[in-house]
């Protein structure tokens, strides 16, 4: 063999290398991208371990495989019943899908899809340790916050009401007003709301004429705990949202949820009557069963409940109430409340009885965007204390009928920039005493062309059985200053006609309202407002009040 045949040979022997070498890396490249296609499937189950009225709570070994946003099922179910809405690292929080049967207990689960490739890369991981500890701590510290974010909001003002009149009749007094809403301080199960008022009356001490007092209010002052997700108890004077006719409680609430139905218990005093101040002679106490429901077609609440309240220790009051809310399609609302008095004594003489004290329903179905209608009814007799108002009983007993009433209302957006509506309202009793008639009507306009600002329109009409009275208003709102001044001016002319002596009286009223917004949280209002009448009296109305609100959302 001769040098050449040796070189060729070589030659060939290369380029074979070569050929075996760029098949070897297409066909991994291939192979890379066959497996990257490649996933499998992967089942992580959970228990359902608490129910609310809005959320489920499903606990998991690792959460790790499962997104805000993935839905669960059950494993004897085929649909997704479940929607992730949030999650810490055992457990998540979801909201249920279309009505499904959820109960303590339940097994559900999520199929989760894992690549071959991100599977073998965990698998040849040497250490795993070092970045699980952090991981883990800021998982924990993500689902503390979720769990029970602290949210702050509240509200601090001061006013004045100045009024000025050339007969000599000034008056003057301040008002300070503190609000706070703070659910779960610091991060906690702990909430606390409080709502105080003070007025204070600025007049020249005479003794010829009525000096109103200084007054302190506390219209609510509370202290919530949350036991867990379905256990809550609050102390203080608060109103409960579920019995809002009750009013104010000043002493313990407790509450209990069943997934969708509750229970509640009531042990406390009444403010009383005459100044709003806690009065330890009026105890009372009772309990409330309901249910309600959540989903993303309909919502409803419906409670029903028995009180008893005393007046140092005998019976003033026994009564049943009922309030139902609910919400279905995102179109009707309907609310109605009724009250039935269980229990009456007179002239010493006690027995139980059902009568229907109030009633309230009212309806507002939402036809469109710029469509809606309201219709509403109520009849109240006068709550009788049989304690508190014994030695006048009989006389308000006999004065007793139901005050009754029916409204209507209908709102308009018949253009981008125009809403128009009208209401009527009728109040009545049988003995034709005490009715009304009221009418309403306004025609608002928004960003006027060429102009800016809004102007609105209002006429309002009301007959009663001795007056009859007829007011037209016209309103400019405007910002005089982008996010930072805005102002209303107004026009309002009232004309009175006194049925029994045939009296008839006009006024009309020229005013202004300027707001300063002098930073987000912090604004400054000055409202004037000048009143002439038939009569040679002028009166002279000025008011200021600086606003100060906060929120501290979340924690971190």
């Amino acid at each position: 063999m001769n040098a050449i045949d040796v070189t060729q040979q070589e030659e060939i022997k290369t380029k074979t290398m070569k050929l075996k070498f760029i098949f070897t890396i297409i066909s991994l490249t291939l192979l890379c991208t066959k497996m990257a296609g490649q996933d499998k499937s992967s089942l992580v189950t959970g228990t359902v371990s608490f129910i609310t009225s809005k959320n489920v709570y499903v606990k998991f070994k690792t959460t790790e495989h499962i997104k805000i946003g993935d839905t669960l099922k059950f494993l004897n179910q085929k649909k997704a019943c479940l929607l992730v809405q949030n999650k810490s690292s055992k457990s998540i929080v979801c909201i249920s899908l279309f009505d499904c049967d959820v109960k303590k207990g339940d097994a559900v689960f999520l199929n989760y899809k894992i690549n071959e490739i991100e599977a073998v890369k965990k698998d040849v991981e040497t250490t795993p340790v070092v970045i699980k500890k952090p991981i883990e701590k800021n998982i924990q510290k993500v689902a503390s916050i979720v769990e029970n974010p602290e949210q702050i909001r509240g509200k601090l003002s001061a006013s004045s009401y100045n009024d000025f009149s050339n007969s000599g009749n000034d008056r003057h007094k301040m008002m300070y007003r503190f609000s706070m809403d703070a659910k779960n301080i610091n991060n906690s199960k702990i909430s606390f709301d409080t709502y105080l008022n003070y007025r204070q009356y600025l007049q020249p001490k005479d003794t010829s004429s009525y000096q109103p007092k200084n007054t302190f209010s506390v219209y609510n002052f509370a202290l919530k705990y949350d036991a867990d997700p379905t256990l809550s108890f609050v102390i203080g004077r608060k109103i409960n949202t579920k019995t809002s006719s009750l009013g104010a409680i000043d002493g313990l609430q407790a509450e209990k949820f069943f997934g969708k139905n509750y229970i509640g218990i009531i042990a406390g005093f009444r403010p009383d009557i005459n100044d709003y101040n806690f009065n330890s002679n009026l105890f009372e106490y009772g309990g409330y069963i309901g249910r309600s429901s959540n989903n993303p077609n309909a919502y409803s609440q419906t409670t029903l409940g028995v009180l008893q309240q005393t007046n140092n220790g005998e019976i003033d009051r026994r009564y049943a109430y009922f309030q139902h809310s609910s919400t279905l399609l995102k179109k009707l609302n309907l609310f109605s409340s009724m009250e039935f008095d269980l229990y009456n004594k007179v002239d010493t003489i006690a027995k139980n009885s059902i009568d229907l004290s109030n009633l309230y329903i009212s309806a507002r179905y939402r036809f469109s965007r710029k469509f809606d209608l309201m219709v509403s009814y109520d009849s109240r007799k006068r709550i009788l204390y049989y304690e508190t108002f014994k030695t006048d009983i009989e006389r308000l007993l006999d004065d007793n009928e139901a005050r009754q009433g029916v409204r209507f209302r209908l709102n308009l957006k018949p253009l981008k920039f125009l809403t128009t509506g009208f209401s009527y309202s009728k109040r009545f009793q049988s003995s034709t005493q005490s009715k009304s008639d009221n009418m309403n009507g306004y025609i608002s306009l928004f960003k006027i062309p060429n102009f800016g600002g809004s102007v609105s329109l209002n006429y309002n009409k009301n007959t009663s059985n001795y007056l009859e009275s007829n007011v037209l208003s016209i309103r400019h709102s405007r910002e005089l200053i982008t996010n930072k001044l805005s102002a209303d001016f107004y026009f309002r002319m009232v004309d009175y006609n006194y049925f029994n002596n045939g009296t008839k009286f006009k006024q009309n009223y020229y005013g202004t309202n300027l707001s300063l917004r002098m930073s987000k949280t912090l604004k400054l209002n000055v409202f004037g407002e000048l009143s002439t009448s038939s009569d040679p009296t002028n009166n002279y109305r000025i008011n200021a009040s600086i606003v100060k609100r906060f929120n501290n959302k979340i924690k971190k």
